[in-house]
């Protein structure tokens, strides 16, 4: 695999009682970019995720993570080897604030989140470093209020700097701006492109206007096969994505 390839799956495939959700997936993310997994309602993108961070297991194929075969590893082996994903609903703890939030993910690192014997006061050395994550992603102001209090759209920043917190090579972004306004949707696209200057972004995303300012490269999927692959000025004229979004022939 080449030095530039972060990320690539060899036919990957999961069958479910016969039915294959994904087939012969054969994808490939380039180091540093932002890089889109797209397609109508049920073609396969949220399998696709699930079989990368090994939610599922993959029925064949193989899954490399910077050179390394990881398709046998455990979920939480592949969030160590800095692989971590958000989810399409927020999964913050809405009674904690926001710096709080941040600063139970900055736990992790320390290797200290069942120590319960601990006092909460030991977690103070962290606030620092998640107040500089909160700033980077425009939620200084909300450090101290809780998340369940947090416009939606501000929650989903929240995710991301809980996901930041993780010190992530390859972030997987699920429906990053799904149910947001308009205001928020851009507030976020914005955020993706700022911290993933410093780190590649695979995302599966609905708004086609935030994959047209955001990624480099496009992989379409439809019924769980690659359809078409590229930037987004060549995939969107492509007569058979077109025909698989809009539903007719173009």
């Amino acid at each position: 695999m080449s030095d530039d390839i972060i990320l690539q799956t060899r036919g990957l495939t999961k069958e479910f009682k016969g039915f294959s959700a994904v087939q012969d997936v054969n994808l490939s993310v380039k180091r540093g970019t932002i890089h889109a997994l797209i397609g109508p309602n049920g073609a396969g993108k949220t399998t696709v995720f699930n079989l990368l961070t090994k939610f599922l297991q993959p029925t064949k194929g193989s899954i490399h993570f910077n050179g390394v075969d990881i398709s046998a590893e455990e979920p939480a082996q592949i969030a160590r080897r800095g692989v971590i994903r958000s989810f399409q609903i927020s999964a913050t703890f809405g009674h904690m604030t926001a710096l709080e939030n941040v600063r139970v993910a900055l736990q992790q690192k320390l290797g200290t989140s069942f120590h319960f014997w601990r006092s909460g006061a030991s977690l103070n050395q962290l606030n620092g470093q998640a107040m500089e994550l909160l700033e980077q992603v425009d939620l200084g102001q909300y450090a101290s209020t809780l998340a369940v209090e947090m416009p939606y759209g501000r929650k989903r920043a929240l995710e991301i700097a809980t996901t930041l917190a993780l010190d992530p090579e390859l972030m997987l972004l699920d429906e990053p701006t799904q149910g947001m306004g308009h205001e928020d949707v851009d507030r976020v696209a914005d955020l993706i492109r700022k911290v993933a200057a410093q780190r590649t972004v695979l995302m599966v995303e609905h708004n086609l206007s935030v994959v047209e300012k955001l990624s480099d490269v496009i992989t379409v999927l439809q019924r769980g096969q690659i359809l078409a692959e590229g930037p987004y000025s060549v995939v969107s004229q492509d007569p058979r994505v077109l025909e698989a979004y809009v539903g007719v022939e173009a």
